[in-house]
C-alpha cells in the first residue's frame, strides 16, 4: 500500500490569538470529505507572511491511501 500526506498550517492571525475549535473542525471535515485521515496535530511556531518571527499555531498532518 502507498500513502500520500498533506500538512496544513493553521493560525488565527499574523499577530497571534487563539485558534478556534470551529476553524479546526472545519479544516478536519473538509479534508475528511476528500478521503484524508488525520494523522497528527503538532503545536508549532508558524511563520507569518510579513516580517520576522511567527505566531503560535498548529501543523495538521493528513494521510490517505493512493
Amino acid at each position: 500500500m502507498a500513502y500520500e500526506y498533506r500538512v496544513v498550517e493553521l493560525r488565527e492571525g499574523l499577530v497571534g490569538g487563539k485558534l478556534s475549535g470551529d476553524k479546526l473542525q472545519k479544516v478536519l471535515n473538509e479534508h475528511a470529505s476528500q478521503g484524508w485521515q488525520l494523522k497528527t496535530i503538532t503545536s508549532a511556531e508558524v511563520k507569518g507572511r510579513v516580517g520576522p518571527g511567527g505566531v503560535e499555531g498548529l501543523l495538521v498532518t493528513f494521510e490517505r491511501q493512493v
